[in-house]
């Protein structure tokens, strides 16, 4: 199983150690965890560093939300479900209350749902 993780990492040079050890429970039904990927492929000198910028981040928020819907947030969340492939929750978040405004449940990460999402948030919400 090792040197089929590494022959996989030589054919997919762009996945990360946990999209290897995912790609490869997919392919092959068995699985191996991120860890012993990231220790296998670190053994063969397989790890590429990755070009970053460190940043320190701020203890806390330069600029504070003090009333709802003054900062509404999106994000994306991956769900695999096996046997149906990936699903994608779409939601928006108000900043201050912390409350889910919208969601929706995609199966893509487009735009238009996002748009969606948005639309649907100032369907409910009076600004």
């Amino acid at each position: 199983m090792r040197r089929k993780v590494v022959k996989l990492r030589l054919k997919e040079t762009e996945l990360s150690p946990r999209e290897l050890a995912v790609t490869f429970t997919d392919q092959e039904s068995y699985f191996v965890s991120e860890a012993s990927t990231y220790r296998m492929l670190k053994a063969h000198d397989l790890i590429t560093s990755p070009a970053f910028i460190v940043i320190k981040a701020a203890s806390e928020f330069k600029d504070k939300t003090t009333a709802i819907n003054q900062l509404w947030q999106t994000d994306f969340t991956y769900i695999k479900v096996l046997g149906w492939g990936w699903f994608y929750l779409s939601t928006i978040l108000d900043d201050y209350s912390r409350y889910i405004i919208s969601w929706k449940l995609c199966t893509n990460m487009r735009a238009e749902d996002v748009t969606d999402t948005l639309d649907s948030g100032f369907a409910g919400v009076r600004l």
